[in-house]
């Protein structure tokens, strides 16, 4: 982990305190807001990155550019393709001119998150000024952008000093609302609090939830510094190691080193949503209980994570708002293999290293392989508790080794040590996905069915509004 990260995430978290406090909407208006929040932004960009952050700037500055100048019904494709591929012009800078190499200023990672909310931001604007309400599906409509943003949005959007550094990616209505003082009331609206015994509005706190946030925080940098120093995951391809570990005990191991290398995914974004919860972003709503949850920016679950049942029950917890994005810009806007061009976008938003493109493929064919074994077998296992028992604690076995299974090339990065590693445990899981996939009849749901779902879904909460 970079000193300068570490050292910019802390401050950012003394900073948002110091924001909510002292210039909550209360205190200070809308623009003062977004400029403190830009500004604070852009000395951390480059007091990180030094002139790295130039890259940034400048994606930032094109796209506002297209955002102005782009009609309406290309302005998402224009943000797509010029933010792409001045993404993917820094990945491939990065292998073939630093051979592999991490940068000790990689600011790649910022740079992906601006991604994210440049073609966020284009395609929800696309939905509110260039399509019709029918048109959308009921998630769509509630995000869509009526009108293009000033400069100072703009910037404080995509710049802000919360998510600069480690994310996550946020939706713009959202944001706006937080800086405009709208977020947390929006939220508290949707419950009948007279009910509840209450004569107005409470005002949740964030600070329970950034407390729990930092603490998490702290167990895992623990982990990070004690376990995986210690367990490199290029051991499983030590030779001395496969002549002398049995397939069952290397399966073991696999498992052991993908777990240790978790920590440092968990500490980063854990710190990044207490970063934004301390500014007083982050509210997601009141629960049947009337406990106050601080989850709309979380970017993983870790307790779904490690009880996984189904490889589709991960991903959807791990980089949760990563997931998200590449649901609202592809999945569901792909006129047709969604799950294939998903995973294809993901692996080329991560970069161009060949150990991405072999998780993410591999990824598609567990994933396919996964949906047919649950579409055709669970309901046999429905019938009784035990049974029910018994086929959990078998599906997340195989979940966690397929996982394990698929994200070994994603740290191994090269071709020649992915397939060494794929030699060494004889290529099982993709033998077994393509038998199941040869054996079990295959559902897929059509785009056309999915957007008669989502129209659906759209006049139900039409109904209930009237």
């Amino acid at each position: 982990m970079k000193i300068n990260f570490v050292a910019c995430q802390l401050f950012a978290l003394l900073a948002a305190f110091w924001f909510r406090i002292y210039l909550s909407p209360s205190h200070a208006s809308s623009a003062v807001r977004h400029a403190f929040a830009t500004l604070f932004g852009i000395y951390f960009a480059v007091f990180c990155f030094g002139w790295y952050s130039i890259h940034l700037f400048v994606l930032v500055m094109m796209n506002y550019g297209i955002m102005n100048m782009a009609s309406i019904p290309n302005i998402h494709r224009y943000s797509f393709v010029v933010a792409m591929g001045y993404l993917t012009l820094c990945h491939i800078s990065r292998i073939y001119i630093f051979h592999y190499g991490i940068l000790t200023t990689d600011f790649s990672g910022p740079l992906m998150i601006i991604t994210q909310k440049i073609t966020t931001l284009a395609c929800q604007l696309h939905d509110g000024i260039g399509r019709q309400a029918e048109e959308l599906t009921a998630e769509q409509n509630r995000l869509a952008v009526k009108s293009r943003p000033s400069l100072l949005e703009y910037l404080s959007y995509l710049l802000n000093f919360m998510s600069i550094i480690a994310g996550p990616c946020s939706n713009y209505k959202d944001y706006i609302a937080f800086i405009e003082g709208r977020h947390v009331h929006m939220k508290l609206l949707e419950v009948n609090w007279k009910q509840k015994g209450y004569d107005r509005l409470p005002d949740p706190s964030p600070t329970g939830a950034v407390m729990y946030k930092l603490c998490i925080t702290l167990v895992s940098l623990i982990l990070f510094l004690t376990l995986t120093k210690n367990f490199p995951m290029a051991y499983i391809i030590d030779n001395e190691f496969l002549d002398k570990t049995p397939f069952l005990s290397r399966l073991g191991y696999l498992y052991v080193v993908t777990q240790a290398a978790k920590p440092k995914y968990y500490f980063a974004w854990t710190l990044a949503d207490a970063v934004n919860n301390a500014a007083g972003y982050g509210f997601s709503g009141v629960d049947e209980k009337g406990t106050f949850h601080w989850d709309l920016l979380s970017n993983l679950n870790i307790w779904n994570i490690e009880t996984a049942t189904s490889f589709k029950m991960y991903i959807e917890n791990w980089n949760i708002q990563t997931a998200a994005w590449l649901k609202r810009v592809c999945y569901d806007r792909a006129p047709w293999y969604p799950t294939a061009l998903t995973f294809i976008l993901s692996a080329l938003w991560h970069g161009i290293y060949p150990g991405y493109y072999f998780t993410f493929l591999t990824g598609i064919l567990i994933t396919l392989a996964a949906r047919a074994i649950r579409n055709n077998c669970r309901h046999y296992f429905l019938s009784s508790v035990p049974l029910k028992i018994a086929y959990d604690v078998v599906t997340w076995a195989v979940t966690q080794l397929a996982v394990c299974y698929t994200v070994a090339p994603f740290v191994m990065l090269a071709v020649e040590p992915t397939i060494k590693f794929y030699k060494s445990v004889y290529f099982h899981m993709h033998i077994l996905s393509i038998l199941v996939l040869l054996l079990l009849p295959v559902r897929p749901q059509t785009h056309s069915v999915r957007r008669a779902q989502n129209q659906a879904m759209l006049n139900s909460i039409k109904n209930k509004d009237k």
